[in-house]
């Protein structure tokens, strides 16, 4: 859960992200949820890490086939 989607993103890119990042170099943004309070985005992120492995993949493929690249024309600087 980030309120800044863009400055998360490129630490994430320059490995100063999150353990799990670094480690796995997983610098795709493939799914991203709004939401308008942060106790919705806080409860939902609880529930995805909770859901398995093809649970996830699902979601991703239900919303974005082909796994694009969301934060392609983000500005990263």
């Amino acid at each position: 859960m980030t309120s800044g989607i863009d400055d998360r993103l490129r630490r994430h890119r320059l490995d100063e992200g999150s353990k799990f990042t670094k480690k796995y170099q997983a610098h795709k943004l493939i799914h991203i949820e709004d939401f308008q309070y942060v106790n919705d985005a806080i409860a939902g992120e609880k529930q995805l890490k909770n859901w398995h492995r093809q649970w996830k993949i699902n979601l991703i493929e239900k919303e974005n086939p082909d796994w694009n690249e969301l934060s392609e024309g983000r500005n990263l600087r």
